[in-house]
């Protein structure tokens, strides 16, 4: 460690106490160890490059803190955005010539703060000057999205985001894609590559656009797939945007799913590693977005992807997959639902088909259809003597109707709120579940290709009833063609 430079920023910090004018600001650290770091910065909105006009900081806690809150401006001034995006920890620490690792959390903050200004920066100030070459790559922290990265960067110029979606002190940050810990694990891998890096604050989207609506299906008695809203709506979306504003025309993502077509029209199709394709959970995507979306992942099978990762020395090579629902890390849903949605117990009956009450449920949004285990009715069976399974909720009665898997079963299933891009008629198949397979199937009546209320599948097979509020994804072969809500049915 170089006790001159450490001693020279806390003798004469640089910007300490200073917020430039139309500052955009970010901090880190706080109550829990006590040091505070504070970074704003002012971007120049007419400069191609979105140089970095002005910066200051603050800082309260340990003399670290404030060393590597000067250093971080003395870093970042007069810098290109993309140049003070890859300013991270291990930059701050080595302009104060080193730091010793009980010292290293003060750097840490420092990057923390400056990363998390730059993305209001990013979002609000900064319009960069077009760049064929240039991608944005999304970036979760996991093996996906690195190799993702890694393979951007081979074609041209990679510039990775992470999106901080979630944070609840109840979760397991180590468990989410979206969560502060996995921000800087993103940025210490794109910063490895030699990529600058982003983070972007969408709590309060996700929170109106993904997070609202989960609790809301939940609490109707649906079973609803924020994953599909995510993507459709929030996530993916945003990210278009700040590419734009990065003057990347494209953004690339480690979903296992590839793209049909060329042109403004093009459509998703099933990736080549089918036990792990992902085009599901992106099927709300528009055309118009897919245009400029990219899947490098779409053409391999996840065991190639972490060779290629352990080929390239990337720590995340053997890292496990995280949990899809990102907000849920580590907390079930139902103490999930009590504390975010005030969905507690709310006792009611569970029926046989013919209005016997059987027992009680804790509530509609405690259950969903299909459910065989956990419904508190003993050895009680269908007609058939088999198990008892629900076959439909009632959130407005509070009632739970259970029967045997025969009456589970059905050869027709009721579609709304339905986006064909194609004909109707051109619909051969349909995914009813995430982890579902294919089942071959016909739209009702066809279809033009355009938005329906309400759409008729027949089944060319009887299968069991996916809950309601789970989407229907229509194919043509492993092309997607269209997608709607499952809508609730009466039991049969």
């Amino acid at each position: 460690m170089s006790v001159q430079a450490l001693a020279q920023h806390l003798e004469r910090p640089v910007g300490r106490g200073h917020v430039p004018e139309r500052a955009c600001s970010g901090a880190a650290g706080g109550a829990a160890c006590g040091d505070l770091v504070r970074v704003s910065v002012a971007v120049d909105p007419h400069d191609p490059d979105g140089r970095i006009a002005d910066a200051g900081f603050d800082a309260s806690g340990c003399g670290a803190a404030i060393a590597a809150g000067s250093a971080t401006v003395e870093l970042v001034r007069g810098e290109g955005l993309l140049g003070a995006a890859s300013v991270g920890a291990a930059e701050i620490a080595e302009e104060l010539g080193g730091l010793s690792p009980v010292k290293m959390h003060a750097a840490e903050l420092a990057a923390d703060a400056l990363h998390r200004a730059l993305g209001w920066a990013l979002r609000e100030q900064a319009h960069l000057a077009p760049c064929a070459t240039r991608t944005l790559v999304a970036m979760s922290g996991g093996v996906d999205s690195a190799v993702a990265a890694l393979l951007a960067g081979e074609r041209g110029q990679a510039v990775a985001v992470t999106l901080e979606l979630w944070a609840d002190p109840e979760n397991d940050g180590e468990r989410s894609c979206c969560s502060a810990q996995a921000v800087r694990s993103a940025r210490d891998i794109a910063h490895g590559l030699g990529m600058a890096h982003f983070s972007i604050d969408l709590r309060e989207e996700f929170r109106a656009g993904v997070v609202e609506g989960w609790l809301e299906g939940h609490a109707a008695g649906l079973t609803p797939n924020p994953c599909v809203r995510c993507n459709g709506n929030v996530r993916l979306d945003a990210m278009l945007e700040l590419a734009e504003r990065l003057g990347a025309h494209t953004l690339a993502t480690g979903h296992y799913a590839r793209v049909s077509g060329e042109g403004e029209q093009p459509l998703l199709r099933v990736a080549v590693d089918e036990g792990k394709d992902q085009s599901y959970a992106l099927a709300a995507l528009s055309p118009t977005s897919l245009a400029r979306l990219r899947f490098p992942l779409g053409h391999l099978t996840k065991p190639e992807v972490r060779e290629r990762a352990r080929r390239a020395g990337l720590e995340v090579a053997r890292r496990a997959d995280s949990q899809d629902l990102c907000f849920l890390a580590g907390t079930g849903s139902a103490d999930f639902l009590a504390r975010h949605g005030g969905l507690g117990t709310r006792p009611g009956a569970i029926l046989d088909g013919e209005g016997r009450r059987l027992g009680d449920h804790g509530g509609v949004h405690t259950v969903t259809v299909g459910q065989r285990r956990g419904l508190g009715i003993g050895g009680r069976s269908g007609g058939d003597g088999g198990p008892l399974f629900v076959i439909a909720t009632d959130a407005r009665a509070n009632t739970v109707t259970v029967g045997s898997r025969e009456r589970l079963r059905t050869d027709r299933v009721s579609v709304r709120d339905v986006t064909l891009h194609r004909d109707g008629a051109c619909v051969d198949a349909v995914k009813l579940r995430y982890r579902g397979r294919r089942v071959s199937c016909r739209v009702e009546g066809g279809g033009a290709a355009g938005a329906h209320e309400l759409l008729e599948l027949r089944m060319a097979e009887s299968i069991e009833r996916t809950a309601p509020g789970q989407m229907a994804c229509m194919y043509a072969g492993d092309v997607i063609v269209g997608h709607g809500t499952i809508a609730s049915r009466a039991a049969i």
